[in-house]
């Protein structure tokens, strides 16, 4: 390649790249996952618009799957193992048998509506029973889903993709004849099982590593955990197991364990998942041609339908209801189970194995992506509403980021007060936030403000709090307590749980402001919110100097002396 010709790939790209970002901020805007404007550019620029021709199915395969890889090991680094812990086992179970129950529904119904053969109906079936973390949570990420629910789709729709790539190319070689089952689930659990072990040894091993080796500069630290999710996705793969499964769980365990730099680790690794999101989805819809695709319409919507209405709720009913999962939030989470880039990359798989008819199936997967994913995708805020899987009344859970301060061996919570929140009018002192813990700064209408004792706290208000990492969950839980319940939280039976189960008893005096149906908060205000304080007062904060320094929460009156989960009962 010349330098001209390099110069003109670059600008390509770039321009590709900033569209991909303008399209990322539109689809949000419409309350729509971006991946459909994505796609939508992808066949803009492909041959049947703007002529690039692009039919290189083995290469999109090979680099769908490396942008794959990186967008779960940011799923990991952003995952929180206090919540998939909790729900490891419904979580696990549907991403492995409600996988199989998906795939035979949807099998069986491509054989006798569409009449496909055996190979091509389960070939299908497997392509589309991997489910979108991302394109879910672009869509709910402005919901009060309870923290359950969120977790719930989001570590099912990490796990479950080994299963359908690991089903896909089963399906591949079979051939026309009925598939081995028992030797299927044997290799199933073989692969699953050593990614998991691959996993979790590199994972463990990075964190030991970046605990006791001193980088020469920070910049090298987000590299070096991003690398080591790619280790354990290479390492699994040349040992013949499931790649995806050991990236996720290894980003799981580095995004998890206390190490240094790790909001710039996770800007970082957001970042590059999404890059590789934008080139996924522009690459896909490249993949396609546009004059094709009108004769896959039919064939797919009856597909989508035998999987939206029976395949998923089957797989949701049989895998969630040993858990007594409420049928509510069950029927929530059938209809959340959107399709992304993982089937659309998998449906390259049977071509690259030259499998009959695998390019309709191409086609079928396509459409199905994009029809069902405007279906479901807008109507999803609607049906959340209609089940009350969300009350429309209840108190929003505040939003918290931290930024570690190393110096200090200290986080820098920043913590946002959304509308409707019962932290409006609590004074400073009557958080009784557990020691050494401080409230060092409040942002107010663009304004710093070093709080007293007695002051107020405001909707829309940014509180920079510091803690250390061993009263940062304590610190978190009152605040949510506060949030949700006022200062008298605990006393009405608010402890800050992540998920509470329940709206909090509505406090009966005159002075406890109502709830209302809250406005969508601002996003939350991360590392950078600290980027508003002078260099002075920050390098007074780091020195333990604070400009205007003084106690943000003084000792209560002897009256009011409490400490920990009773701090509520002596507050009048």
């Amino acid at each position: 390649m010349s330098l001209p010709q390099l110069y003109a790939v670059l600008l390509a790209g770039g321009i590709v790249l900033l569209a991909g970002i303008a399209a990322a901020r539109t689809a949000s805007r419409l309350g729509l996952p971006s991946l459909l404007l994505f796609l939508a550019l992808g066949v803009l620029l492909g041959e049947d618009v703007l002529g690039i021709d692009f039919d290189d199915a083995q290469l999109a395969q090979t680099l769908g799957t490396s942008a794959l890889a990186i967008i779960l090991i940011e799923g990991g680094l952003s995952g929180k193992w206090a919540d998939i812990r909790r729900l490891l086992a419904p979580s696990a179970l549907l991403a492995t048998a409600g996988v199989a129950v998906s795939v035979l529904i949807t099998a069986a119904g491509a054989h006798l509506l569409l009449g496909m053969n055996w190979q091509l109906a389960l070939l299908l079936g497997a392509i589309v029973s991997s489910t979108d973390a991302a394109a879910v949570f672009s869509v709910l990420r402005a919901l009060p889903l309870p923290r359950r629910v969120a977790a719930l789709v989001e570590a099912e729709s990490g796990f479950n993709d080994a299963p359908a790539v690991i089903l896909v190319l089963v399906f591949s070689t079979v051939g026309t004849g009925p598939p081995d089952v028992a030797a299927i689930a044997a290799r199933i659990g073989f692969e699953l099982a050593a990614g998991a072990a691959i996993g979790l040894a590199v994972g463990w091993a990075g964190v030991l590593a970046l605990r006791y080796v001193a980088l020469p500069a920070t910049g090298l630290y987000p590299l070096a955990t991003v690398g080591l999710g790619v280790i354990a996705f290479a390492a699994a793969g040349a040992a013949h197991a499931s790649g995806f499964l050991a990236a996720y769980l290894a980003g799981l365990v580095l995004g998890n364990a206390v190490l240094s730099h790790r909001a710039a680790t996770r800007s970082f690794a957001e970042g590059i998942g999404w890059l590789a999101q934008i080139g996924l989805f522009v690459m896909l819809g490249l993949l396609v041609t546009p004059r094709e695709l009108p004769a896959a319409l039919l064939p797919a919507t009856i597909v989508g339908l035998v999987l939206l209405l029976l395949a998923r709720p089957a797989s949701v009913i049989a895998c969630l209801t040993a858990f007594r999962v409420p049928w509510r939030q069950q029927a929530f989470i059938s209809w959340a189970g959107l399709r992304g880039a993982v089937p659309i990359v998998l449906a390259t798989f049977p071509i690259v194995a030259a499998v009959p008819g695998s390019r309709q199936l191409l086609n079928i997967v396509f459409v199905l992506v994009v029809v069902f994913t405007l279906i479901q995708g807008p109507t999803l805020p609607l049906l959340a509403r209609l089940l009350r899987v969300t009350q429309p009344h209840q108190a929003r859970d505040v939003d918290i980021e931290a930024a570690p301060l190393d110096v200090l061996n200290a986080d820098l919570l920043t913590l946002s007060v959304p509308l409707g929140s019962r932290l409006h009018g609590v004074k400073i002192f009557e958080l009784r936030l557990p020691k050494p813990s401080i409230v060092t700064l409040i942002i107010r209408a663009g304004d710093t403000i070093v709080p007293e004792p007695d002051t107020l706290l405001r909707e829309r208000d940014e509180v920079l709090i510091v803690t250390t990492p061993a009263t940062r969950a304590q610190v978190e839980r009152r605040l949510r307590a506060v949030g949700r319940g006022g200062r008298l939280a605990h006393w009405y039976g608010e402890h800050g749980e992540s998920d509470p189960g329940r709206t909090p008893a509505t406090p009966g005096t005159t002075n406890t402001p109502a709830l209302s149906s809250p406005a969508q908060a601002g996003p939350p205000t991360s590392a950078g919110g600290a980027g508003r304080i002078s260099p002075h007062w920050r390098a007074g904060l780091l020195s333990g100097r604070a400009h205007h320094s003084r106690p943000a929460t003084p000792p209560p009156p002897k009256d009011q002396a409490v400490h920990g989960a009773e701090s509520d009962h002596a507050v009048t």
